[in-house]
């Protein structure tokens, strides 16, 4: 199982892949991506969390691998990712479970690791 930094480096290089093909619209979805996780009316903290818990229902393990680091980048605790996992687990069921590990498991291979609260 791959780091942080290695998916990091990972999703980089095939971004730019998809970058030097796209077209308008595929471009212009990058950048909405982007922005809406920046901070708004809703913290950016915040936002990583909903994103990690939607992707987390969604099953998609590169989209839980990209918001728990930027969840930790943020300053999220790690009793806060664990939470917000809680929630991902209630709503999308224990067919999330596998996930759920994935999420747990990059969290505490994770040098800069979240850190804890009090």
């Amino acid at each position: 199982m791959e780091t942080l930094e290695e998916f990091h480096d990972r999703r980089e290089r095939l971004n730019e892949i998809v970058l030097r093909h796209a077209n308008l619209p595929i471009k212009r979805f990058f950048a909405v991506d982007h922005d809406v996780y920046e901070d708004g009316a809703l913290p950016k903290r915040t936002k990583e969390l909903l994103g990690l818990v939607a992707s987390t229902v969604l099953r998609c393990n590169d989209c839980i691998s990209y918001h728990v680091g930027e969840a930790v980048e943020a300053g999220v605790t790690r009793e806060e990712i664990v939470e917000a996992l809680g929630i991902a687990l209630v709503v999308g069921g224990s067919i999330t479970i596998p996930h759920l590990r994935h999420a747990l498991s990059l969290l505490e291979r994770t040098d800069a690791a979240a850190p804890r609260e009090g």
